[in-house]
């Protein structure tokens, strides 16, 4: 069950919270100690998902995000320039894990939005299900092999703006492009958290990053930029692309 903080409803002293200067409901949390952190607006005000802090500012409740947990929030830290969702969008999120980001990802996209989640493990779909599906209605959790869109092409409605890919296959890039075929609209957007060890252990990371952006320019996309994780992720890279 997601867990309630008890001191949801008060104000919390000393924070302060502003928007992000490029993302539309991303935030800037500025803490009482003084250290920054992202956040986004709590879509399930009083309920965490993996422990996170709540804070309140002028009324509004907002989760803070851990960059050590999520690799969307580590390459917004580390100056990503594009990302693809906000209000109302549609994102097929492939690798949802527990819900982690997924839950980050339902707090930007809103009520007008929505969040299809594939996952493989039996155990984390458990957990995304318990803990972040069940109280909240812009997601939808499948237990589904991600390389196989076909068998969960009944589930999604219409056309997502954007696909996230976060699985350790050996082609994430392939798999990636293979769903975008089947489920992105049209000069609709992919995010791909690029996990070079599950690629090819004996290239340098930088080399694998390349080489899966050459298969989606291969496949017909516009490869906007490569944001290496570290510190955050060891390894491993966030690329953002447009179809063409």
């Amino acid at each position: 069950m997601a867990n309630a903080d008890a001191n949801s409803g008060e104000t919390s002293v000393g924070v302060r919270v502003k928007p992000n200067d490029k993302f539309k409901e991303v935030y800037q949390i500025l803490l009482e100690d003084g250290a920054k952190r992202l956040g986004t607006k709590n879509l399930t005000p009083s309920l965490t998902v993996y422990g996170e802090r709540l804070v309140k500012y002028r009324r509004v409740e907002y989760r803070v995000w851990d960059a050590f947990r999520s690799k969307l929030a580590g390459a917004i830290i580390k100056g990503l320039q594009n990302v693809p969702i906000e209000a109302g969008s549609k994102v097929l999120y492939l690798g949802a894990a527990s819900g982690t980001t997924p839950s980050h990802v339902s707090d930007i996209v809103g009520e007008s939005g929505h969040v299809y989640c594939v996952e493989f493990a039996q155990r984390s779909l458990r957990d995304l299900v318990n803990n972040v599906a069940a109280y909240r209605a812009n997601i939808t959790p499948m237990l589904e092999d991600a390389r196989m869109p076909e068998r969960y092409a009944m589930f999604i409605s219409g056309k997502v703006d954007t696909i996230y890919c976060d699985v350790a296959q050996p082609e994430q890039a392939k798999l990636l492009a293979d769903n975008a075929d089947v489920f992105l609209k049209p000069h609709g957007w992919v995010m791909l958290a690029c996990k070079s060890q599950s690629i090819d252990v004996t290239m340098a990371p930088d080399a694998v990053y390349q080489q899966e952006a050459r298969v989606l320019r291969k496949r017909g996309y516009d490869v906007k930029e490569i944001v290496p994780l570290d510190p955050y992720d060891k390894a491993h890279a966030m690329i953002v692309a447009q179809k063409t």
